[in-house]
Order: C-alpha cells, then sequence, then structure tokens
C-alpha cells in the first residue's frame, strides 16, 4: 500500500504541542502496527525556526515540499490572525487545486481563511479565537461548539487537544475505526471523543448587575434546587415580571430564565465533578427536577452528557 503523504507547514513561533498532535498521529505508527503515513515538516524557509517555548527546530525543507503532499497541515498559527505571506497562502491553494487534503489545527484556521480556502463553509478554531476569526472573515461561518469540522477537501479543529481528534478522526477516514484504534491506544488516548468544545471553554465572568439586581441573584443562587420561576423571581424583587425582565436584559444580556438555567447547569457541573451524586440526585438538587431534564439541557448547551462530562473531569476518581 503507498504510503499517504502529509506535510506540517509552520511558521515562527511554532507551538511544539500543536505540531505533536500531527507528529504522533501521522508520524509515530507504533512497532506492532503498519505504517501507512509518511510525514514530514517544511517552512516558508527552511532552517532554524523558533518555538514558542523558546528553543529552535531545524526544518529542512521549503515550501518544494507541499507538491508532493496528499495532506497538508498547518498546526497553529502565531499570533493568531497573524497575515501569512503570500508565497504561503499562494501554496495551500495550489496544493488544494491539485487536490490535495488542507487542515488546519486550532489558530491554523485563520491561515486558512485568508487563503480563501473556507469561503462559505464551516470552520471552527480555539474558542477564545472564534469570535475573532468570525469578525475577520464575515464569508466563514464559524462553529464555535465542535471540536472540528471536516468538508473532506478541508478540515479544522478547535484549540490545541482537538487537533488530535481531528487528526485521529482523519485517520479513520483513511484507514478505518480498527486502525485509527490502534494509533488511539498507542497514544493513550479514546479513538473517539465526545462533546463540543464548549464544555472545555473557561466558565465566563458573570456580568455585573448593579445594587437593583445583586441583592436578587444572590438569593436565587442559594436556592437553585427550589421552585424558582420568573414570577417567583420578579415577586422577590417587588417587580413586575416585565420590568424584572427589561433590567436582566440591561444587565446582564439575557433573560431571567436562561440566566437561572445556566447557574443551573454550572451548579450541576460543578457537582459532577466534584461529588459521586446520581445524575437523578444532581439534578434535584439544581433545580432541573429530572435526570431526563438535566440530560437534554446539558447537551444541547455543552454538546456532551452528564455522564460523559463526568468520565472527563471527575475529581473524585
Amino acid at each position: 500500500m503507498d504510503r499517504h503523504r502529509v506535510v506540517a507547514l509552520l511558521h515562527p513561533p511554532q507551538s511544539p504541542f500543536e505540531l505533536g498532535c500531527a507528529t504522533e498521529v501521522f508520524g509515530n505508527a507504533p512497532p506492532d502496527v503498519p505504517a501507512r503515513y509518511d510525514f514530514r515538516i517544511c517552512a516558508e524557509r527552511p532552517g532554524p525556526l523558533r518555538t514558542t517555548t523558546g528553543y529552535a527546530m531545524l526544518v529542512d525543507a521549503g515550501l518544494e515540499a507541499l507538491p508532493e503532499a496528499d495532506t497538508v497541515i498547518v498546526p497553529g498559527w502565531q499570533p493568531a490572525g497573524e497575515p501569512a505571506p503570500p508565497a504561503v497562502t499562494e501554496a495551500l491553494r495550489t496544493a488544494h487545486r491539485r487536490g490535495a487534503r488542507i487542515v488546519a489545527i486550532c489558530t491554523g484556521a485563520f491561515v486558512l481563511a485568508q487563503a480563501g480556502l473556507l469561503d462559505g463553509r464551516r470552520a471552527t478554531t480555539h474558542w477564545r479565537h472564534t469570535a475573532r476569526l468570525a469578525a475577520a472573515f464575515p464569508q466563514v461561518q464559524v462553529d464555535p461548539d465542535v471540536l472540528y469540522v471536516d468538508h473532506g477537501d478541508v478540515a479544522t479543529s478547535a484549540g490545541t487537544g482537538a487537533g488530535i481528534d481531528l487528526c485521529l478522526h482523519l485517520v479513520r477516514s483513511d484507514h478505518g475505526a480498527a486502525y485509527a484504534a490502534q494509533i488511539a491506544r498507542n497514544m493513550v488516548l479514546p479513538p473517539h471523543r465526545e462533546g463540543s468544545q464548549l464544555q472545555y471553554a473557561a466558565r465566563p465572568v458573570p456580568a455585573r448587575a448593579d445594587a437593583s439586581l445583586a441583592p436578587l441573584l444572590e438569593w436565587a443562587a442559594s436556592r437553585l434546587g427550589t421552585r424558582l420561576t420568573v414570577a417567583r423571581l420578579a415577586e422577590r424583587a417587588g417587580l413586575s415580571s416585565r420590568t424584572l425582565a427589561r433590567q436582566f436584559t440591561e444587565q446582564l444580556g439575557t433573560s431571567p430564565g436562561q440566566w437561572l438555567l445556566g447557574r443551573r447547569l454550572d451548579a450541576a457541573r460543578v457537582l459532577l465533578e466534584q461529588t459521586d451524586l446520581p445524575v437523578e440526585a444532581i439534578a434535584t438538587r439544581v433545580g432541573l427536577a429530572s435526570a431526563v431534564n438535566l440530560r437534554r439541557h446539558f447537551r444541547a448547551h455543552l454538546g456532551t452528557t452528564p455522564g460523559s462530562y463526568r468520565r472527563t473531569f471527575s475529581e473524585t476518581r
């Protein structure tokens, strides 16, 4: 079987981890697994190339390596959004036109967007940079929720570790699930990770409420397990439901109902991480009534299930 040729296009300062995602999957087959990929690196200018961790790596090939690639990977691009040299974007377009698969890990999506390879298509990048990517390239349909997006000829991943998810997915597409599972097993990783990158995003700092709402928010947050409704919140605040909704929108940018749901999901996440309580008990404790209800909201807002979330983040293991 002819080996699939993978070339990683580097740029200073290069993230060693993001390069490592591709290297471990495509360039480091375990001894008991047949090697089905050839892996090499290149850069616009061969020679010593700075990394984000302070040391330099030696790159022995320039852009002339791209015409022989079946897959070209851009393993991050620092700083995010920095314009790529015209020679780089043209080399990517040329490789794509002749049929090479073009892949971006994390902020490498900015380079693919600059090359026009994401126009009119869904794409993703690290959750810290999705808004910036969407603003800079309005023709790109930026999806902030997913771990990766694969169109067959072009693919993008969310931040850092999601590059491994994408690379393993590409191996599954190329050679089947069993072969991908062998590669993943050697890396001591699951061959497929559930969920979206929203579950890994930092919880946003709560918006500041002024003195008219702050006491109500504190009161409600300490009673999530009780029957809290918008009408009850309005009664507690001494306001009409309509006036309360307006204040929530003005001060917090959301509705009372959505604010409550967000706090309940946050409380459920903490209990899943820090306790062994059954999902049904957690749902009751945070005011979501049933495990079915908790699972439905968890799936809708975080792209995963409470069980999968606990397996990933539990502090009690």
